[in-house]
């Protein structure tokens, strides 16, 4: 009986914090987004034993989309493209919906909505172009660019499910992950995306000689870790996926962006209270009400 009576209690906290994460994540109606890139009769690239479809259905992408923020905003050219197009300071919410849509599209929905949305990605990426505050210009569909952001998201997203996941990966799923992750990067424009774990982690250190702190990159830092646009409500829980975020960057991103390295404590604290948000933000999602993906 005081079970019962705890749960039918629960259950309005649980859905209401459901939709508070999912209307900023999917816009006012998830569920009517959830049904047109789940039901949408039609193949798909992902066959439901995949590893990208657990990987970007589970709670951990939350922390993991934020580390994929930090460490692409370290490539100058890359973060001059999103300085002057993205909006992202205008419209924060606006830029995390689109960005959900197209990795909820490209994993779970029908390839020829998976296409229009890659279609669509790469007519904006063709009208960003420019010259970096060092002179340099860039342009977001060059193929070098497009695969350091390709990079970046992969390896942040492995890194976020393997450590916060409700399923971790064996060695052999993760490189199946950026296997299929590469079959849309391609689709994108990526030339030779990286197919396994390895190729990630090398592609990682032959860039390092291509990335720094830049004026821009930590005033991006700033914004998404000390200014973003959380209720103040929200903000201690939103402290806490933050600093996991942190805790999942490699050590040498950490003074080029101004940011604390303290590895006892990422390891302890941070990952015990990042572990707790995560677990958490997975009860809400499961809500009977609601029960989408993630993303």
């Amino acid at each position: 009986m005081a079970a019962t009576t705890l749960s039918a209690q629960l259950n309005p906290l649980r859905d209401s914090l459901a939709r508070m994460i999912l209307t900023k994540v999917a816009g006012p109606d998830p569920n009517a987004e959830r049904d047109r890139v789940h039901n949408t009769p039609g193949p798909r690239w992902f066959a439901h034993d995949r590893p990208i479809r657990r990987v970007h259905g589970d709670a951990s992408m939350f922390a993991g989309g934020l580390r994929a923020l930090l460490l692409q905003s370290l490539h100058p050219q890359a973060m001059a493209a999103v300085a002057a197009h993205s909006g992202y300071r205008g419209d924060p919410w606006g830029r995390l919906r689109r960005t959900s849509y197209f990795l909820a599209i490209t994993t779970y929905g029908a390839i020829p909505q998976a296409e229009e949305a890659i279609a669509h990605v790469q007519a904006v990426h063709e009208r960003v172009r420019g010259t970096s505050p060092d002179g340099v210009k860039y342009r977001a569909s060059d193929p070098h660019l497009l695969k350091w952001v390709h990079v970046a998201e992969v390896d942040s997203f492995l890194a976020a499910h393997q450590r916060y996941g409700a399923n971790p990966l064996t060695p052999e799923e993760q490189d199946q992950y950026v296997e299929d992750a590469a079959l849309v990067a391609e689709k994108l424009g990526v030339i030779d995306p990286p197919t396994t774990l390895a190729e990630v982690q090398r592609l990682l250190q032959e860039y390092r000689p291509e990335l720094r702190g830049t004026t821009e990159a930590r005033q991006a830092a700033r914004f998404i870790l000390i200014h973003p646009p959380v209720p103040w409500a929200a903000r201690p829980a939103y402290g806490v996926l933050t600093a996991a975020a942190v805790g999942l960057l490699p050590w040498w991103t950490r003074l080029p962006l101004r940011l604390p390295y303290l590895p006892l404590a990422e390891q302890t604290v941070v990952r015990a209270a990042g572990d707790g948000l995560t677990k958490t933000i997975r009860w809400a999602l499961a809500s009977p009400t609601l029960s989408p993906d993630v993303l």
